[in-house]
């Protein structure tokens, strides 16, 4: 049996123009919050609906890391509890 590239399938996924935009809509969202004047440091932005390109200010909250990293994912990558 083959072993896994893990390093190149790594490379791979964060180069492709989907995961591009998705990183940037996140840092954006970021910024959005600090440039109101929200505290964020050392904390995670969530995005309720869990769609990372859906910057609106009322989809946007401020979590600790541990709480946005915790729920299950489907196999779509949907939150199992998109509730909190």
């Amino acid at each position: 049996m083959p072993k896994r590239d893990y390093r190149k399938e790594y490379d791979r996924y964060h180069a492709s123009e989907i995961q591009k935009k998705r990183r940037a809509s996140r840092n954006s969202a970021r910024a959005k919050l600090v440039k109101s004047g929200v505290k964020v440091k050392g904390m995670d932005v969530a995005h309720k609906n869990g769609n990372p390109t859906d910057n609106r200010r009322s989809n946007l909250k401020v979590q600790n890391p541990s709480k946005n990293r915790s729920f299950a994912r489907t196999r779509t990558a949907k939150k199992k509890n998109p509730r909190s």
